[in-house]
């Protein structure tokens, strides 16, 4: 069964590969920036650094704490990923089902809620399934 295991491990990662390479990129900028790094649960953690004080100044209709892309997450700084990092793995979890195909799916629910009225980011199904899943958690 480790065998198994292991296989669709690299199965996800193969197949959210291509977010996960733009990631790396964004991480590598944030890094140029000054921003740390270290490996969490799979996952490569960035935080602080310009990227940090850039997000912070955005308008707040705009402010995020984090982004994820693949396996890569991104945030403003390492307080606010360890508030934030149950909600962004849910969002690697995304990815590893959706691959590919994440990003315009996850767009998609957002221009529909949009369509319909309502908030873009609270009512698309991919941030409710996160919201969700910490609200099961907690």
């Amino acid at each position: 069964m480790p065998i198994v295991r292991c296989a669709v491990r690299v199965i996800q990662y193969l197949w959210a590969g291509p977010y996960t390479f733009l990631g790396l990129l964004l991480a590598a900028s944030a890094f140029l920036g000054g921003a740390s790094g270290r490996i969490y649960d799979g996952t490569l953690e960035v935080a602080g650094g310009c990227f940090g004080v850039w997000i912070s100044r955005l308008p707040v209709s705009w402010r995020l704490y984090a982004v994820t892309l693949g396996h890569v997450i991104v945030g403003v700084s390492p307080d606010s990923l360890s508030v934030h990092r149950r909600h962004e793995h849910v969002h690697v979890r995304q990815y590893e089902r959706w691959g590919p195909m994440f990003i315009p799916v996850y767009l998609a629910s957002s221009l529909v809620q949009w369509l319909r009225g309502r908030d873009p980011y609270r009512d698309n199904c991919f941030e409710r399934e996160a919201c969700l899943q910490i609200t099961k958690l907690k």
